[in-house]
């Protein structure tokens, strides 16, 4: 296992291991193939963007030959860098040397007197014809600068590269830039995390957010109380994911041993990251319950939760339940050696404390107002808890509600609002809203993105967020520690699918963290991100394709056999080329202008360039042909406005193993709307639909609002309507069960009338959960 780095003052054979171990090559990192010319980088190509850049005279080529100089302290800063150069580029540079004079050519690494009012992490870049200095006054200044280096460097894949002169002077925004990976709902192995450790290394990210427990798993040893691991580290999910071939359960376990989670500390310290942990209290506490069922509010026995969403159950208030909470604290604080612990604080829904008498009957006996004071008390007394082991507590925005701990730092979700009346109150405050900084809620509108939340968060939106209210004045803002991004986790199965959520998002985060807001620029972002993209290429990263693909958006025309497209980048790059011919876009196929209006049947395939390269890996490819007219799959179909605001894109739970289906549905009220459609010599809806698990816990006042057609025939019907509240068009009695395969096709005729272009509403009638209707595709059949 991978160290923290030692700190010496000259290079042993030991620290030689430990910097070749430092930044280790990712798994599945691509062959690269090493251009023997000299490369040169143009401009200053880096993310987040420098606080100055002063270009000067010259160049200077970085090759083999090129020394590399340090000693003391700084060595371990010039070993990393050399590891992680070697290890993502074909250069392979030799040392780190001890100073010496400081004039030879090559690159130096130096730590130099700290001076009045300068930041521990600010650093300087100077590169002239004679060669490379980076200097800082602490440690982690002198690591952003190499960072900064290896990115100029990084993702060339030659022997040599020559870098313009400059001089670059830099310091961080602010002091939080934070990720926060939720390693509860699906666990990711400790290599995977390094991967995300490594990758927020680069990009000058130093605080990561471990949140650990929830409904659903405990994902942390605790040796004082063993089933919490044994018992609640292991869940069945919900459906035939739940169960082997042969009817026994199929467990979905994972946690980290104590071990392993000092080994990851180490490697983020290494990397000057701080690991924060989330132990969550009073709510998203059913695992914990479910192993230690005397720690909880109710008498039944529970397991860790298959739903999402929010559940219930709340650990008991009483005093021995905050030992054993204190006892589970002092754990953390032996293997998180950070001043932060999370504590968690939100959607604690208080209906068990409220049915209980015996907790009722405690609310009185402390003299409390109500629920959310009780909570209050609790987090008090853990947060003087913690402040006794020199610790500070950090919880969610709902740890305001009933009376916020004395010393408490908020992180803001629901929204900027909670950060607001924090920091007006004195508080310390990290921004980390939900509409902009979730990375679970997909990146674009396209249908080629994974399962999550399809209200989208597109990379405008993240870089166009300041972490600093207006409203705030200017002692309430130095309260604005900075800013974090989310990665929620419930729909997130595979790592592949994780980097795909995460990446290349987390450059926009760095940019809003790291760079001065007078010094950011969307334009100059995206004119950097091509260079970002070839650096996650040459750490292995898998990086989402679909904003860096084409969006397209069609007219039909089917009367006159004709199809009408518009073309976008979701970045809004906009040199986009297409073919009609079946072959491959180049920077010299056609140019996109404006809507194009093609014969039916056509192939178009279109591709984003940049500076003459294509932008994604492959380009976007769409066949419009007589059957393509008449069909629609549930990506490709509007929601009713009735669906209410919980649209998402929901994955299959079969197979067992491998990929699945996913499919767009609002479990509010499951409603699909073919806006437009063509109803000219149509006979009849053929639609293709299949079963789900309905697997999720919502407030009672969300469960009031949802929404079912009531059925007529007994297990209900599929229902097209002319419009969400138009008459019905189309309509045939669902089967008690879809077919062996999880999947059903019904056809109903299409019922005459005077309708010849309407909008489409198609539906599923009555309550069937446990499951749920979902649509997969539907098609107008015409007259034979």
């Amino acid at each position: 296992m991978t160290q923290l780095l030692p700190r010496a003052s000259t290079l042993t054979a030991a620290l030689a291991v430990a910097l070749a171990c430092a930044f280790p090559a990712a798994a599945g990192t691509p062959t690269a193939v090493v251009q023997a010319q000299t490369v040169e980088v143009q401009g200053t190509p880096l993310i987040p963007r420098p606080v100055s850049v002063q270009p000067a005279q010259g160049r200077y080529t970085v090759d083999a030959a090129t020394a590399v100089f340090a000693s003391g302290e700084a060595a371990t800063v010039a070993g990393q860098f050399v590891a992680l150069l070697g290890d993502t580029t074909p250069l392979r540079l030799a040392g780190p040397k001890a100073s010496g004079s400081g004039r030879a050519s090559g690159i130096a690494f130096r730590l130099v007197p700290a001076t009045a009012g300068a930041s521990a992490e600010a650093y300087s870049l100077q590169i002239g014809p004679r060669g490379i200095v980076v200097e800082a006054t602490d440690e982690r200044g002198l690591f952003y600068g190499a960072m900064s280096l290896w990115q100029l460097l990084a993702g060339q894949q030659a022997a040599a590269v020559s870098l313009p002169a400059m001089r670059v002077d830099d310091a961080p925004r602010f002091s939080w830039r934070g990720f926060m990976l939720d390693s509860a709902r699906h666990f990711q192995s400790v290599e995977q995390i390094k991967t995300l450790l490594d990758a927020m290394a680069t990009h000058k990210l130093n605080t990561f957010h471990w949140h650990l427990t929830d409904d659903q798993g405990w994902r942390m040893e605790i040796k004082r109380y063993p089933k919490l691991t044994e018992v609640g580290g292991c869940r069945a999910p919900a459906g035939e994911a739940g169960r082997k071939p042969d009817g026994t359960p199929n467990l979905y376990c994972g946690y980290y041993t104590q071990e392993q989670i000092r080994d990851v500390v180490a490697y983020a310290a290494a990397r000057h990251i701080t690991v924060v942990p989330e132990i969550d209290v009073p709510g998203h506490a059913q695992a914990a319950v479910a192993a230690y069922p005397e720690h909880g509010v109710v008498d039944e026995p529970t397991e860790p939760s298959h739903n999402w969403g929010v559940n219930p159950y709340l650990f008991n208030p009483g005093e021995q339940t905050l030992e054993f909470l204190e006892n589970i604290l002092a754990e953390v604080i032996e293997l998180f050696p950070g001043p932060y612990v999370h504590i968690g604080g939100d959607e604690a829904v208080k209906y068990q404390w409220q049915a209980s008498p015996a907790v009722q009957a405690y609310i009185r006996e402390l003299g409390l107002k109500d629920e959310e004071a009780l909570q209050s008390h609790m987090l008090k007394r853990l947060e003087r808890f913690l402040e006794s082991h020199d610790r500070k507590l950090i919880g969610w925005d709902e740890i305001i509600e009933g009376g916020l701990p004395p010393q408490a730092t908020v992180m803001s979700w629901r929204g900027i609002e909670g950060g607001i009346e924090a920091a007006t109150h004195g508080h310390d405050v990290v921004m980390a809203p939900s509409h902009t900084l979730y990375l679970d809620f997909l990146q674009t509108n396209l249908p080629e993105e994974p399962p999550g939340r399809p209200k989208f968060t597109s990379m405008q939106k993240i870089y166009a967020f300041d972490p600093v209210p207006a409203q705030l004045d200017p002692a309430q803002r130095k309260h604005v520690l900075g800013v974090q991004a989310n990665i929620w986790t419930e729909h997130t199965r595979t790592f592949e699918r994780l980097q795909h959520n995460v990446f290349p998002r987390m450059a926009a985060l760095a940019e809003i963290a790291w760079t001065p807001l007078e010094r950011k620029s969307y334009d100059d972002f995206l004119a950097r991100l091509p260079a970002q993209l070839q650096r996650y290429r040459a750490l292995g990263i898998a990086y989402g394709q679909t904003a860096l693909s084409v969006a397209m958006k069609r007219q039909d025309d089917r009367a006159g056999g004709k199809v009408t497209v518009e073309l976008s980048n979701p970045l809004s790059y906009r040199d986009i080329r297409y073919t009609t011919d079946g072959s491959t876009p180049t920077a010299q196929s056609a140019s996109y202008g404006a809507a194009l209006t093609l014969p039916v049947p056509t192939e178009l395939k279109a591709m984003t360039f940049v500076d003459g390269k294509p932008l994604a890996d492959a380009p976007n490819r769409w066949t419009f042909d007589a059957a393509s007219l008449l069909t629609r799959t549930d990506k490709t179909l509007a929601q009713c406005p009735q669906g209410g605001r919980l649209l998402l894109r929901l994955e299959d739970d079969t197979p067992l193993d491998g990929p699945r289906d996913s499919f767009d549905v609002s479990i509010f009220n499951p409603c699909w709307l073919w806006e437009d459609a063509q109803l000219q010599g149509i006979a009849s809806v053929k639609v293709r639909a299949g079963r789900i698990p309905y697997n999720f816990g919502l407030l009672r006042e969300e469960e009031a609002r949802r929404g079912w057609r009531r059925p007529v025939a007994r297990y209900g019907e599929f229902e097209v309507r002319a419009g969400c509240e138009g008459r019905v068009l189309a309509s045939v009695p669902l089967p008690r069960q879809p077919g062996a395969d999880g999947f059903i096709e019904l056809e109903a005729p299409l019922r005459k009338g005077p309708e010849t272009i309407t909008d489409l509403c198609l539906t599923f009638s009555g309550d069937t959960r446990p499951q749920m209707w979902v649509l997969d595709q539907v098609t107008l059949r015409p007259a034979d």
